[in-house]
């Protein structure tokens, strides 16, 4: 985090200490950067074919798992930029398999998702270097609790955690199996 303080429990929803308890402590910018070499280390290997499996049916093929963990971080850098300017607003939940559903993402060139990835971390990482210490700290309210700015980006880092770890675990494995 920015000030380098843990996070308190009173600064997010319950929920979402699945995804912050993930983050070691330190920079956070340094985090995501550094996340993002490793999904592109993690990822960069698998062609195309490899990209839409699915490790059950019904699961998501890899290229919706990077689609979701992309539009997951729009969304969340949108609210942690409302919160950073000032604004208070109760912050909506959204619906990740309607999302993942109308998306499409197996239709999408697997390299352009990945670019699409880097693109909107790369600008994450430059919006969050951009604020100010007092920025940092500003709340606002998601799911009826409060959601400070540093809260949403350790949320953001601790998705990504979560499911880079379901890839490793349950995706590429059984393709280097295959």
């Amino acid at each position: 985090m920015s000030t380098n303080q843990r996070l308190q429990p009173n600064e997010y929803a319950p929920y979402f200490e699945r995804y912050t308890k993930l983050v070691p402590e330190g920079s956070i910018t340094d985090i995501l950067a550094q996340q993002s070499k490793q999904l592109s280390a993690l990822l960069g290997p698998i062609n195309e074919e490899q990209a839409e499996f699915r490790y059950a049916e019904g699961k998501w093929s890899i290229k919706e798992v990077l689609g979701h963990i992309t539009d997951n971080e729009r969304i969340w850098a949108y609210r942690l930029l409302r919160i950073a300017r000032g604004d208070s607003l109760n912050y909506a939940g959204y619906d990740e398999n309607q999302f993942v559903s109308a998306a499409d993402f197996d239709r999408v060139p697997f390299h352009d998702l990945l670019d699409a990835f880097d693109a909107v971390r790369r600008a994450t990482i430059h919006l969050l270097r951009g604020l100010s210490e007092e920025a940092w700290l500003r709340t606002g309210t998601l799911y009826d609790h409060p959601l400070t700015v540093r809260a949403a980006a350790a949320v953001i880092a601790g998705h990504e955690f979560h499911h880079c770890q379901v890839l490793k675990e349950r995706y590429v494995p059984r393709l280097l199996v295959d």
